[in-house]
């Protein structure tokens, strides 16, 4: 399991919009960083940011051939995520599971405690 400082990047990571459409983009396949930016109204150096972030962050990795730098999402960057969430998801289900119990035990008339 990822530690908090990599879950805290990672959710930062995927707090911002245009991270989340860059590795939405991603998810689709490889692309240039021209083809990334070019649905974004924004000065690539400002982009170029985005795409460091990703990268620092373990999400994304680059390549470069030539002038043309390509970026790739990596495989299971996004599982730290996942696994935290499915543990929350069990820990609230079974808190939900324990209140239902006890509420119904609440509803149950004193003839009913058999």
């Amino acid at each position: 399991m990822a530690n908090n400082q990599e879950l805290d990047a990672l959710f930062q990571n995927l707090a911002d919009p245009t991270r989340r459409a860059i590795l939405a983009r991603l998810a689709h396949g490889p692309a240039t960083v021209t083809d990334l930016a070019a649905p974004f109204d924004m000065a690539l150096p400002s982009f170029l940011q985005h795409l460091r972030k990703l990268e620092d962050g373990g999400l994304i990795e680059t390549t470069k051939q030539g002038r043309i730098r390509t970026c790739t999402l990596r495989v299971g960057a996004l599982a730290p995520a996942r696994t935290w969430m499915e543990e929350q998801r069990l820990l609230w289900e079974g808190r939900h599971d324990r209140l239902e119990d006890y509420l119904a035990t609440l509803t149950k008339g004193p003839d009913d405690h058999g």
